[in-house]
């Protein structure tokens, strides 16, 4: 009865496509074949009674609490409106070279990647502030919406990004389950802080290579990104004295959050503590922090923690009648038996994943794929945190891509009617094949992910 799992995997992604709040999707779809299997005498009961351990496991971990402090704070500094004093202050800077103020958008994307990690919320911000700017600046319009996405999706790697919290929990538990199947009893632990670390080399050449693309497209087609005219009343010394007053808040909360983290001051969870009080402060020195703003952070905060608890709560009991009716087995002896080793079976998971980003959201995939396959794969000696990399940055790239990209999605939901989706699908291609390539790159060199880490724990 191995193959009932893949059925209850295939069943579950058709219900997913109705649009039913994956959750229930989740832990319903399980105990309907749960039942079944109890009825045919395929399915054990006892994986069931594993399930309070699992909630009670998910109540008490610490590493978790960090979601809704992180979600606080990005939501919090976007309502701080610092990414208004970024976007101004930075376009001043660049402005007056071609491709000034795309140079700019990428540089507040990646400073807002690092402040929030929230992919959405960076998206919309930058698409509400520096859209219209650009497309007035006479911006190629496939060009401004391709790079909005694509610096918006840089959350998705630059910590603290959500994706690398919740993968952090979910490789840790994964890869202590299989040296625990191969018989090491004191195993080795991966951590979010692992994760954070690893990321900051691939998360900067992503950033670097952008920049570079633009640059090359300013030099090969001028008309594309034309140079903003200089304001007269600006000169050199006050551009830089407002750019150092705007970046100066952002760019010490990032410090306090992720320096705390990689000196090892402060675990993930205290450090995204200080994050919401540091977004808080900035928040007062902006005159933001109101009673109104208050009320919508907690309540976006809450809305979103509530989401992500309740589909790990369900994907829980999923990944419990997943392995009830043999699958992690069935999914070993697939991955196992592929042609080509490790490398094919990296390749097929990859490119599953990239496909599922199609039509569910991250969290779904770390919470149902990613336990299932990632066992599979550390016993065949992948390491986690460069693993962890690999599925950020393939997330974000599917999160790029036509025609079912959430960015896109995003972007189209506030651009200019003048904003084509034809264009918006255009301007992403050329980021999508960075994409790819920092991934080959990261396949090929995987000390780049992993290399950081070893040297700072």
């Amino acid at each position: 009865m191995e193959w009932m799992s893949l059925v209850l995997f295939g069943v579950v992604f058709v219900i997913l496509l109705s649009g039913y709040p994956v959750a229930f999707v989740l832990g319903g779809t399980a105990l309907l074949f749960s039942l079944i299997g109890m009825l045919t005498g395929s399915f054990d009961t006892v994986f069931l009674e594993a399930l309070p351990n699992r909630l009670y496991g998910i109540m008490s971990n610490e590493i978790l609490i960090a979601v809704p402090l992180f979600v606080f704070m990005g939501v919090m500094l976007e309502r701080s409106k610092i990414a208004d004093n970024l976007l101004n202050t930075m376009a001043r800077l660049f402005g007056s070279m071609r491709g000034g103020i795309a140079i700019s958008v990428t540089l507040v994307g990646m400073l807002l990647a690092a402040s929030t990690g929230i992919v959405g919320a960076t998206v919309v911000t930058m698409g509400l502030l520096s859209l219209p700017t650009m497309l007035k600046r006479g911006y190629d319009p496939k060009i401004a919406s391709g790079l909005i996405c694509a610096s918006g999706t840089l959350g998705q790697i630059i910590p603290p990004s959500i994706v690398l919290v919740l993968l952090g929990e979910v490789l840790s538990s994964s890869y202590q389950q299989a040296q625990l199947a191969m018989g090491n009893f004191s195993p080795d632990t991966v951590s979010v802080g692992d994760l954070f670390i690893g990321a900051l080399i691939p998360g900067v050449l992503l950033v670097f290579l952008y920049i570079a693309y633009i640059a090359m497209v300013a030099w090969l087609v001028p008309t594309s990104m034309p140079a903003m005219p200089k304001d007269a009343h600006d000169d050199s010394v006050h551009i830089v004295e407002d750019v150092l007053v705007s970046m100066l808040p952002p760019i010490t909360l990032i410090v306090a959050v992720l320096g705390s983290i990689i000196a090892g001051l402060a675990t993930p969870t205290e450090a995204a503590a200080i994050g919401g009080v540091g977004a808080m402060l900035l928040a007062a020195m902006k005159k933001q922090l109101t009673l109104k703003n208050m009320r919508d952070v907690v309540y976006s905060t809450t809305r979103i923690s509530s989401m992500v608890f309740m589909i790990l709560i369900g994907a829980s009991l999923f990944s419990l009648v997943f392995r009830g009716f043999g699958g992690d087995d069935l999914v070993h002896h697939l991955l196992g038996s592929l042609p080509g080793g490790v490398f094919t079976s990296v390749f097929v998971v990859m490119l599953v994943m990239f496909l599922l980003g199609f039509v569910i959201d991250f969290i779904e995939i770390t919470f149902v794929v990613v336990p299932i396959v990632a066992p599979v794969l550390f016993k065949m000696g992948v390491s986690p945190v460069w693993l962890g990399i690999m599925i950020a940055i393939n997330l974000q790239t599917s999160f790029l891509t036509p025609p079912f990209g959430f960015a896109l999605f995003y972007l189209r939901g506030v651009a200019p009617p003048e904003v084509s989706t034809a264009q918006i699908y255009k301007g992403v291609a050329p980021f999508i094949l960075i994409q790819i390539l920092v991934l080959a790159i990261i396949a090929y060199w995987p000390a780049l992910a992993t290399w950081l880490p070893t040297q700072i724990s």
